[in-house]
Parts: C-alpha cells; sequence; structure tokens
C-alpha cells in the first residue's frame, strides 16, 4: 500500500487553479507512529501550528477517534483519527500551507504520522431526498 504524507506538486497546482471560492471541508484521515506519534501530533504540531490556523479561519469542526472501531466495512485501511477542518475557503487553506510559522512546524506533523489522506469537499448546502 502506498504511503501518503503531503499534496504532490501536481496536486497543489491543481487546488491552486480551482476556481470554487466557497468554504470548504478538509477530510484528514490519519494513521500515527507508533510509541509516541499521538502525542506528538496533539502536543507539538497542534500548539506549534495554532497561531498560523488561526490566522487562516482554519476551525475543526470535528474529530473521530476511530481506534474502538472493530471493523472496517469497506476497504482495509484502518485509520486511527480522522478530523474534519472547515476553511473560509481554498485560498484560506493555501495561504496556511504557505505560512511560514506553519512551514517551520510541519515537520512535527511528519514525525508524528506513519500516513494519511486528505480529501477536499465543497461545503454547500442542499436538500438531500432519499
Amino acid at each position: 500500500m502506498e504511503i501518503f504524507m503531503l499534496p504532490t506538486k501536481e496536486q497543489f497546482s491543481q487546488l491552486m487553479a480551482m476556481d470554487y471560492q466557497g468554504p470548504i471541508y478538509m477530510i484528514n484521515m490519519l494513521k500515527y507512529k507508533p510509541d509516541g506519534g499521538e502525542e506528538m501530533y496533539k502536543e507539538k504540531y497542534g500548539p506549534a501550528c495554532e497561531a498560523a490556523w488561526e490566522r487562516t479561519g482554519h476551525k475543526v469542526k470535528v474529530v473521530l477517534h476511530t481506534k474502538s472501531v472493530p471493523l472496517t466495512v469497506i476497504g482495509g485501511e484502518m485509520w486511527d483519527e480522522v478530523l474534519i477542518v472547515w476553511y473560509p475557503n481554498v485560498t484560506a487553506f493555501i495561504d496556511m500551507n504557505r505560512d511560514k510559522e506553519y512551514q517551520a512546524n510541519l515537520h512535527y506533523r511528519q514525525e508524528a504520522v506513519v500516513d494519511s489522506r486528505l480529501y477536499l469537499i465543497k461545503a454547500e448546502e442542499t436538500d438531500i431526498a432519499f
């Protein structure tokens, strides 16, 4: 299985080329390194990046701890945690990634996480009828 830590240059270019500028959710799926990865993420990465997140409008909406999940029903990947993070727009997410303070502390995330996925979802309200 391929491991992912950061967006590729191509993915980041596609993100910058998006013309949608409404609010977005980023679905962040994390697998922590054993022996302290989760603690590193929460005690080092989070606090070190908090100011950059605040400047760009980053808001964690939901944190799902999946360690108690006994079974993956579709697929074979298991994640330790899923974060749903709101941004006012794609530009705010890009600005956060370019923020010098954020970049200086990104190594904490890389030291804490063994694998991850990040999905951009447009935060559009719709009426769903099933």
